[in-house]
């Protein structure tokens, strides 16, 4: 690959990575489809060994996260963890970059599903299913796997600016299969709560609490918020909650179902639901927390302090 092709995709990657702008995201998505995998992927890997050398704050942050999921290693041992995620995170961009061009066949086969049968029994209750995942390892990847195995599914995204960069990404999912809803409509949690009642596939990012209105839960031992959202879609609609996490083995993508979380009415109920995925949440990203691609303030330690001190809801 030439030094000019690197430097294109330095930029665009740059720019999906950090301060998004719509022309060099789009100018990547455009450009990744045309090399070979190996090829997009060894020049991404690049990229990151040079973000994570510039040690951002999106970095900076995602190291402090990590230290808060493995506690026990020394500041080396973070480094390289830390170093590893830019790299798994850069996957990710190489990936999603990439995956309107993959064949369905392939993409299915480098899928592995690790207790399908929690979503499909639920599934086939006649109702939709509520799927809380984290941002770990490819969700879009995910997400293409459902809709090629007979699972249409709408999800929601946080709405992007410039607008046209927001476009460009609900075409791109709705090309693989997707319903997308903006986040922060007041229009969207009615229409989440019809595409549930039609039987639908509702994935939902739930390791980060972007409403303000989140619950307090325990996340890798430490207090954290976590969006109450799949929990009240859940009891009021009576789907399953079916908790998924995910993460990177050589060249696939496994994506875990765990076993579905029990409904709880009452006041507090909300709060037990959301605590029980965020314990499924636990186990998976100490195991693999590599492919944690968190680079926001999640623990109630990190929050500002008017936030950290306002009351969640429950």
């Amino acid at each position: 690959m030439t030094a000019g092709g690197t430097s294109a995709l330095g930029r665009a990657a740059g720019a999906a990575s950090g301060n998004a702008v719509a022309l060099g995201y789009i100018t990547g998505w455009r450009l990744v489809r045309l090399l070979p995998e190996r090829t997009a992927l060894a020049a991404f890997a690049r990229i990151a060994d040079g973000i994570h050398r510039r040690d951002g704050r999106s970095v900076q942050r995602l190291r402090a996260n990590l230290g808060r999921v493995r506690p026990e290693l020394d500041d080396g041992g973070l480094e390289e963890l830390t170093h590893d995620a830019v790299r798994s995170y850069l996957r990710y961009w190489t990936e999603s970059f990439r995956l309107p061009s993959w064949p369905t066949d392939d993409l299915v086969r480098r899928t592995r599903v690790v207790d399908e049968h929690n979503l499909r029994d639920a599934h086939a209750q006649g109702k939709g299913v509520v799927v809380p995942l984290p941002h770990m390892a490819n969700w879009d990847w995910a997400g293409a796997w459902a809709c090629a195995t007979g699972l249409p599914l709408t999800t929601v995204a946080e709405r992007l600016k410039p607008e046209r960069l927001y476009d460009e990404f609900v075409a791109y999912r709705a090309s693989l299969g997707m319903e997308i809803l903006p986040a922060g409509d007041p229009a969207t949690f009615g229409t989440l709560l019809q595409r549930v009642r039609e039987g639908r596939l509702v994935p939902l990012l739930a390791d980060r609490d972007l409403s303000r209105s989140g619950v307090d839960v325990r996340l890798c031992g430490e207090p954290a918020r976590m969006p109450r959202g799949p929990a009240e879609l859940a009891r009021r609609t009576g789907a399953p909650l079916v908790p998924a996490t995910l993460h990177y083995d050589g060249p696939d993508l496994v994506v875990t179902f765990h076993d579905p979380v029990a409904h709880v009415e009452g006041p507090d109920g909300v709060v037990t639901m959301m605590q029980a995925v965020a314990d499924r949440f636990t186990d998976a990203l100490r195991e693999h927390t590599v492919d944690w691609h968190m680079m926001q303030r999640v623990f109630v330690g990190d929050l500002d302090p008017a936030r950290a001190a306002r009351p969640a809801g429950g």
